[in-house]
């Protein structure tokens, strides 16, 4: 195998909560996968090359019927909030639990969440509901969830979000996906050596 090869590591994002967000947003910027329902998005982090497979419910009530099959290999999930509408907020809760039960993650106290907060830039904050002291207390007192206030709309803080996204899943996740991935590179360089397709 190349040594110059950078490892790549894929990790499966969950988006719950405000629906759409990553669909009204990230389709404009983020590489739209054909014919499945996520979007990929590649990040450099230190030596390696992560693509985030990020699925966003968008509030479609076909997701609920896959399940569990729909969250199960996740590497980390974002619940989403609009700080304009409090109801949103209160749902934080029961997203999590809801992922927890369909995941069932084998260390469900140390999996990675994070929150994100977005819309703030809706009415210049006037007609904001839920104050950045507020959700940052909800993440501190659940494990110190990492908690990121967005403008989709604006393409505010978003990418820096999603950079924390995968950092948190590496860290939780490297070991496992690291052998993983090892065996797959070989095999594609292989293929590559012998200057053709596998197909």
């Amino acid at each position: 195998m190349d040594v110059s090869m950078k490892r790549r590591t894929l990790l499966k994002v969950i988006v719950l909560g405000d629906s759409g967000y990553v669909y009204n947003k990230f389709n404009q910027q983020y590489k739209a996968t054909i014919g499945a329902d996520f979007v990929t998005k590649e990040l450099q982090i230190d030596d390696k090359l992560v693509t985030l497979q990020i699925w966003d419910t968008a509030g479609q009530e076909r997701f609920q019927s896959l399940g569990s099959a729909f969250y199960r290999g996740a590497d980390c999930c974002v619940i989403v909030f609009d700080v304009n509408i409090l109801r949103s907020f209160e749902t934080l809760n029961n997203w999590r639990e809801e992922f927890l039960k369909q995941a069932d993650p084998s260390d469900p106290e140390s999996f990675p969440f994070m929150v994100i907060g977005n819309k703030i830039d809706i009415d210049g904050g006037n007609s904001r509901m839920v104050s950045e002291k507020k959700a940052r207390d909800w993440c501190a007192s659940r494990g110190n969830i990492p908690y990121f206030e967005t403008s989709a709309k604006e393409d505010y803080n978003v990418d820096e979000a999603f950079l924390c996204v995968a950092k948190t899943a590496l860290a939780s996740e490297h070991e496992q996906h690291d052998i993983y991935f090892r065996g797959i590179s070989e095999t594609t360089s292989e293929v590559e050596q012998r200057g053709g397709c596998a197909c």
